[in-house]
């Protein structure tokens, strides 16, 4: 398959990372080290210069260039959103609300009223709204179906009490996509609602889940007696979890994350050239030159099969088999691992060091290797994700 681009391609590529080389050079300098949600969302400067950026992006219609031009769009080829998202995630840019753009609102195209649609879908085009994620819980993170957050029908209202956890961002955000259940009597996936819910709402309580460096990102929500609308169920009622396997195959199914990788190993290269031990540059080492050639092949496979899952989005209509999305979640955040892991080894004893001057690249990588683990347990641990590729992908049986 032929991957090039064509001249008006590369020349809106051209035009995206000249606009973000330049933005960034004003981003605070946690950008520069922390990962990209954590810059955004943990500390207040760089959730100041997040906002900031969205509403650059929205002014230039690229937050969802590819949606309908009636919801805020501009109906553009989805190639022109991937290489977007490509070039957003190499500048290690911010102004993106992934849980909004990325994951909720293709799920309102798929799923929503057209009342819906049209009083939802704008304020995130033009960045006005920050989402977050209303899913995991104590007892059930990978095993979603088994949630125990009830949404109780009471006239034109849900009544709704429970516990989310690990939710990200909550603490910035506006609204909320909350998967709850609707009927009590069914069991695991059946009986369960999606809603659209207002983080003003009273009952709603936010607690921070911080870093062992005091990082907030991650947080808990407590909702008690919370009153949400009937207008705001999105879908059929106890028919959520197929609208919520969709929203997974577009949280797993990212390009960016590969031309995050794709930076970082050049930043790792440059580090290897110009850094000597025992007389000799790193470069110079077969075995720093063998590794770091199998990271950047595994880089282009990946992003081969991104583009792979666009065309099958584009074919889809938005939908596309959940192999896909988790070969692509798997693949990537096990390469993240690798490349963080590898990065520590040929830094040696510098490695570890952060916050400091004497932190090799700025103390990225160890800031990855520390938090990589739990990358292969977000969205869905690894460990699931090879179930659904082994039964949805290769039709083995499941077990039971």
């Amino acid at each position: 398959m032929d991957y090039r681009l064509t001249d008006a391609q590369k020349a809106l590529k051209k035009e995206y990372d000249d606009f973000f080389t330049e933005e960034m050079k004003n981003a605070p300098a946690v950008f520069q080290t922390e990962g990209a949600l954590e810059s955004a969302y943990g500390t207040d400067e760089g959730w100041e210069f997040n906002k900031y950026m969205k509403k650059k992006l929205a002014e230039k219609g690229w937050l969802t260039m590819a949606w309908p031009k009636e919801y805020g769009g501009r109906e553009a080829p989805l190639i022109e959103q991937l290489l977007f998202s490509e070039s957003h995630s190499y500048h290690r840019a911010a102004g993106i609300d992934g849980f909004g753009v990325g994951m909720f609102a293709p799920t309102l195209m798929l799923y929503a009223s057209e009342e819906q649609k049209k009083r939802l879908l704008p304020p995130i085009a033009r960045g006005e709204v920050q989402y977050c994620q209303g899913w995991s819980e104590p007892n059930a993170g990978s095993d979603l179906a088994s949630l125990r957050t009830t949404a109780v029908k009471q006239g034109d209202y849900y009544v709704v009490n429970g516990q989310k956890t690990w939710t990200s961002a909550a603490h910035r955000a506006d609204r909320m996509f909350l998967l709850a259940r609707t009927d009590p009597s069914q069991k695991r996936n059946a009986g369960l609602s999606v809603f659209n819910v207002d983080m003003s709402w009273p009952g709603i309580e936010v607690r921070p889940i911080k870093y062992m460096n005091g990082v907030h990102f991650y947080n808990e929500v407590f909702f008690t007696d919370v009153k949400i609308p009937e207008s705001e169920r999105i879908g059929t009622e106890n028919d959520g979890w197929k609208m919520t396997r969709d929203t997974m195959n577009f949280e797993r199914s990212g390009a960016g994350s590969y031309s995050a990788l794709k930076r970082s190993l050049e930043e790792l290269i440059e580090y290897v050239k110009t850094t000597r031990r025992g007389g000799q540059l790193l470069s110079e080492d077969p075995m720093v030159r063998q590794k770091l050639a199998r990271l950047y092949v595994d880089i282009e496979a990946g992003r081969a099969h991104s583009y792979k899952i666009a065309w099958l989005q584009e074919k889809g209509n938005l939908v596309f088999s959940p192999a896909a999305a988790s070969e692509s979640k798997v693949f990537s955040s096990e390469l993240t691992q690798r490349m963080a892991t590898l990065a520590i080894e040929i830094m040696g004893l510098y490695g570890p060091v952060e916050h400091s001057k004497w932190a090799p690249l700025g103390g990225s990588m160890i800031d990855t290797y520390q938090s990589c683990i739990g990358t292969n347990i977000c969205a869905g641990s690894n460990e699931i994700q090879r179930n659904i590729i082994a039964w949805v992908g290769v039709g083995l049986p499941r077990f039971k």
